[in-house]
C-alpha cells in the first residue's frame, strides 16, 4: 500500500514538473549548451586538450567531457528548477489538505525526493540525447551508449542525489524556503565545486575530499590524468596544435577505487534527506504562511525587519509616481515597492553611493560586482510578483495591458540598477566611456533576461540561478570580454558591448511578443 502511494505521488511530481515553462526553458538551454561545449575541431577548438594536442571525439571523450562540464552548473540549475513545490502547496492551500490526511511525513518526503531525482534524471536523459545527436555530426568512431550511461551514472548521479536532497531539506525547513535559502544554496554550491579542485590540487592519489566531490570534476580529472598524464590538461574547450596527432581516450577509464569512491559520495549525498525529516514543517500554519516572506525567519527577512525604518527613504517615490504619467509612473511605483518591501536595499543604495564617490578607480570594479549581486537578487522578483500575488489579471485590464506592465518592469529594473551604480557610471563616463557603455548595455540585457525568464517560468529562480552562476564564472575568467557583462572586469570591448545591446533589444522584443500573445490568448 505504501509503495502504491509513493508511486502515485512520484508520477504526479514528475508530470507537474515536466509541464512547467521552466522545464521547457531548461531543455532549450541544455540543447544550446551541448552545441557550445563541443567545439568544432575544424575551427581549432576541442573539448579536451592535453599538452596542445586535442583528444579525439570518441564516445569516451565526449561522455567524460560533457559530464564534467555539466557537473559545473547542473547542481545549481537543477536546484532552482526542482525547488518551489512546497511553496506552491502553501500558496494553493493544497498543503493544508495533505497535512490533514493520514499520509505519513516520511512517506511524503520520500515520494517528493524520488520525484526530484526522477525529474533531474529526465533532464539528464534529454541532455544525453542531444549529445548523441552531436556525436553523429562531430564524433569520431561509433556511438557506444554503454560508455555514455556508465560515465553519466558515475559522474553525475551523486550530484543528482545531492541536489534532490538539498531541495527537500530547504523546502522542509521553513527558514530556508525563501530568498535567503536561494542565496545560501548558491554559496554551498560554489563550495562543493571547490571540493573537486581541492581533491586534485597537489594530490596524485586518493584523498577524502573526493567523497565530497558531488560535481564529479575531481573524479574526471583524476581519471583522465591516469591515462593522459600531462602538464597542460584543459577540459571545457581550448585551442590545440593541428600538427599534433589526436589522442585517444580508452573506454575503460574507471578504476575499482574510483567506482567505490563515487558510490560513497552518492551515499553521503543522501544525508540531507535524513535531516529533512525532523525539520519538516508539515504545512503547519504557525510555521509556514502563504505569501509571508516578510514574516519569515531567514537571515534576509530578519535583516529587513531590523532595518524597517530605512523603508521611509523610499516613500517620496510614491507621490512622484502618482504625478508622472504613463509607463514612467508605473515604473517608479514598482521601484518604490521593491525598496519598501526590502528596507535593506535602501540602506545598501546609500552605502554604495558613499563608496562609489570615495573609493579609488581601481576599486570600482569590485564595488560594481557587489552592487550587481544585490541588484540581481532583487530584480529576479519584479517580473513574477504580480503572478504570485494573483494581480496579473489587473495588468491585462489596465491601460496598455500586459505589454505596458512588462515595459514598466524592465524600466524599474534599470532604474534600480542606476540607483545602485550611479557613482560608478558617472566616473566611468568621464574616464572610461567604454566601461560605462558596457554597464548600461549589460544592465539593459540582464533586466530584459529577467523579464523573459520570469514570464516563461513564472518563478524568480530561473533567472537567479543563471545570473549567480554567470557572475561566478565572470569573476573567475576576468580576461574574457564576452563575460564582462557590465564592465566590472575592464575586459569589455566594442563588439562585446554591441552584442549585449543587440541582445537587450532582442530580449525586449521577445518579452513584448510573449506578453501580447498571453493577453490575446486569454
Amino acid at each position: 500500500m505504501r509503495a502504491a502511494v509513493i508511486g502515485t505521488l512520484l508520477l504526479t511530481e514528475v508530470r507537474l514538473r515536466m509541464r512547467r515553462g521552466g522545464t521547457l526553458a531548461a531543455v532549450l538551454a541544455l540543447i544550446v549548451l551541448t552545441w557550445l561545449m563541443v567545439g568544432d575541431p575544424s575551427r581549432g577548438q576541442a573539448m579536451i586538450v592535453s599538452d596542445d594536442a586535442r583528444v579525439a571525439y570518441t564516445s569516451s571523450a565526449l561522455a567524460i567531457g560533457s559530464a564534467a562540464l555539466t557537473g559545473l552548473f547542473f547542481g545549481l540549475a537543477g536546484f532552482y528548477l526542482a525547488r518551489g513545490r512546497m511553496g506552491e502547496d502553501v500558496r494553493s492551500g493544497l498543503g493544508a489538505v495533505m497535512a490533514a490526511t493520514p499520509l505519513g511525513s516520511a512517506t511524503f518526503l520520500l515520494a517528493r525526493w524520488l520525484g526530484n531525482v526522477a525529474y533531474l534524471c529526465g533532464l539528464l536523459l534529454i541532455f544525453l540525447a542531444t549529445m548523441l545527436v552531436l556525436h553523429g555530426l562531430r564524433g569520431e568512431g561509433p556511438v557506444r551508449l554503454g560508455v555514455y550511461l556508465q560515465t553519466y551514472a558515475l559522474v553525475l548521479l551523486p550530484l543528482v542525489l545531492f541536489t534532490a536532497s538539498m531541495v527537500l531539506l530547504f523546502e522542509a525547513w521553513s527558514p530556508l524556503m525563501g530568498k535567503g535559502g536561494d542565496v545560501l544554496y548558491f554559496v554551498l554550491s560554489m563550495a562543493q565545486l571547490s571540493a573537486g579542485a581541492v581533491a586534485t590540487a597537489g594530490h596524485s592519489g586518493w584523498t577524502p575530499w573526493l567523497l565530497l566531490d558531488f560535481s564529479g570534476i575531481g573524479a574526471v580529472i583524476g581519471a583522465v590524468q591516469r591515462v593522459l598524464p600531462s602538464q597542460g590538461l584543459v577540459i571545457g574547450g581550448g585551442e590545440f596544435d593541428p600538427a599534433r596527432a589526436a589522442l585517444l581516450l580508452p573506454d575503460g577509464l574507471w578504476s575499482v577505487q574510483t567506482v567505490a569512491t563515487r558510490i560513497g559520495c552518492a551515499l553521503i549525498a543522501v544525508l540531507p534527506l535524513l535531516l529533512a525529516l525532523p525539520l519538516f514543517h508539515r504545512f503547519s500554519p504557525d510555521r509556514v504562511k502563504a505569501r509571508a516572506a516578510g514574516q519569515g525567519w531567514s537571515p534576509l527577512a530578519l535583516l529587513n525587519r531590523w532595518l524597517r525604518p530605512c523603508a521611509r527613504l523610499a516613500r517620496p517615490l510614491l507621490p512622484l509616481a502618482a504625478r508622472v504619467p504613463g509607463v514612467g509612473g508605473q515604473a517608479l511605483a514598482l521601484l518604490a515597492l521593491v525598496l519598501l518591501s526590502n528596507p535593506a536595499a535602501s540602506l545598501t543604495a546609500l552605502v554604495l553611493l558613499a563608496l562609489g564617490c570615495g573609493v579609488a578607480d581601481a576599486a570600482l570594479g569590485p564595488l560594481l560586482i557587489a552592487a550587481m549581486l544585490v541588484w540581481g537578487v532583487l530584480v529576479s522578483e519584479i517580473s513574477v510578483r504580480d503572478g504570485q500575488h494573483d494581480v496579473d489579471a489587473l495588468n491585462a485590464a489596465a491601460p496598455g495591458g500586459r505589454l505596458r506592465a512588462y515595459v514598466a518592469q524592465w524600466l524599474a529594473s534599470c532604474l534600480l540598477a542606476l540607483l545602485f551604480t550611479a557613482p560608478v557610471l558617472l566616473r566611468w563616463l568621464l574616464h572610461a566611456p567604454l566601461r560605462a557603455a558596457a554597464l548600461v548595455c549589460g544592465v539593459w540585457a540582464l533586466a530584459a533576461a529577467a523579464g523573459v525568464l520570469g514570464g516563461l517560468t513564472r518563478t524568480s529562480r530561473a533567472f537567479l540561478a543563471l545570473f549567480l552562476f554567470a557572475m561566478y564564472v565572470a569573476t573567475q575568467a576576468r580576461g574574457v570580454a564576452a563575460l564582462d557583462v557590465t564592465g566590472f572586469n575592464g575586459a569589455a570591448t566594442l563588439p562585446s558591448v554591441t552584442g549585449y545591446l543587440l541582445t537587450a533589444c532582442a530580449l525586449l522584443a521577445l518579452g513584448g511578443w510573449l506578453e501580447r500573445w498571453r493577453q490575446v490568448g486569454k
